[in-house]
């Protein structure tokens, strides 16, 4: 499984004005797309992926909170989930509070962005703006002695060129500045069906070491897995995910994943991962199998959809005033 962050739902290209963005920060989507952490780990179930998907950012403050407290703001969410007030939360309520987490994490992540990237409150942004708040230290860099540039110089450089590339695709009208929607295109292009295949193109850009245009299957393994010594054995989930690779990823069994069979793999057309979330979270926690939630059910699997790490942080995080 693709491991897409260091932002790439993705990273999110989150970069204040004074920051110098990280040169391995570069993959954007997250096949997955709900979360950041991989759904599953060495064959096991990862619980903070159920976590993020189902609070999104507020993930980070449950995460801090005392079991009791823990389960009285999922009991509030649980109100809320509940739209039509009869005690149940079924699949469609479910997977519109998982997709409505996952906007709400986009809508903040661009309104952040666009108070940066856009000070005097106009209609857009142009391009040499965003280039000189996020790469403007580059012309500096630029400046001295060769000698005096290491790698990170080039990595920085990569990443101008990735962005510049989204961007243009991003400007619909081709003027050299975004509109608060081109922008939100740009931040987070899995979201737009005319980026995907830019995403494509980033992600195998990322993956394919040897720059042949398509994916080896060791490529695809040491994306996610490295050994720790030369003789080390591979462990289970990665056997399984070189199986995975030869039976489900090579449609066309040539040992490679072209373009198209990356995009099968990363943006499937058919499978909607909010309904999936929703499904799996279903599954877990109805205990009387009828296919639905009661809010007693869901706090009693409390751990599997907000957890909790029982630590003293002093003071009580809040974010809401619903809580």
């Amino acid at each position: 499984m693709i491991i897409v962050l260091a932002m790439c739902m993705c990273l999110l290209f989150n970069y204040a004005v004074s920051g110098i963005p990280k040169p391995d920060e570069t993959r954007v989507l997250d096949h997955e797309m709900l979360s950041h952490v991989q759904h599953y780990q060495n064959d096991e179930h990862n619980k903070q992926y159920d976590h993020e998907a189902f609070l999104g950012e507020d993930a980070k403050t449950f995460d801090q909170l005392e079991a009791d407290e823990s389960r009285r703001r999922l009991g509030l969410i649980v109100d809320k989930i509940d739209g039509d007030q009869d005690g149940f939360v079924n699949l469609s309520e479910l997977k519109s509070w998982i997709q409505y987490t996952q906007r709400r994490y986009i809508d903040d992540d661009v309104n952040r962005q666009w108070k940066t990237h856009n000070q005097n409150n106009t209609d857009t942004v142009h391009w040499d703006t965003y280039r000189k708040n996020v790469y403007g230290f580059l012309d500096e860099l630029a400046s001295q002695e060769s000698d005096n540039i290491g790698d990170e110089h080039f990595s920085y450089r990569a990443m101008l060129k990735r962005d510049r590339r989204r961007w243009s695709i991003a400007d619909r009208d081709a003027d050299d500045q975004l509109t608060r929607e081109e922008f939100t295109d740009f931040l987070h292009p899995e979201e737009s069906v005319h980026m995907r295949d830019v995403v494509v193109t980033e992600t195998i850009e990322d993956i394919d070491k040897d720059k042949d245009g398509m994916v080896s299957v060791e490529e695809y393994i040491g994306d996610m897995y490295r050994q720790a010594e030369e003789h080390e054995e591979e462990p289970d989930w990665v056997k399984h995910e070189r199986e995975t690779f030869s039976n489900f990823r090579d449609k066309n069994k040539n040992g490679f994943m072209d373009v198209q069979e990356v995009k099968d793999w990363i943006t499937p057309a058919d499978f909607d991962h909010a309904e999936a979330e929703a499904r799996h979270l279903i599954y877990e926690a109805d205990s009387d199998a009828d296919e639905k939630l009661t809010k007693d059910e869901i706090i009693e699997k409390y751990d599997l959809f907000v957890g909790s790490q029982a630590t003293d942080f002093g003071e009580a995080l809040t974010r809401h005033d619903e809580f």
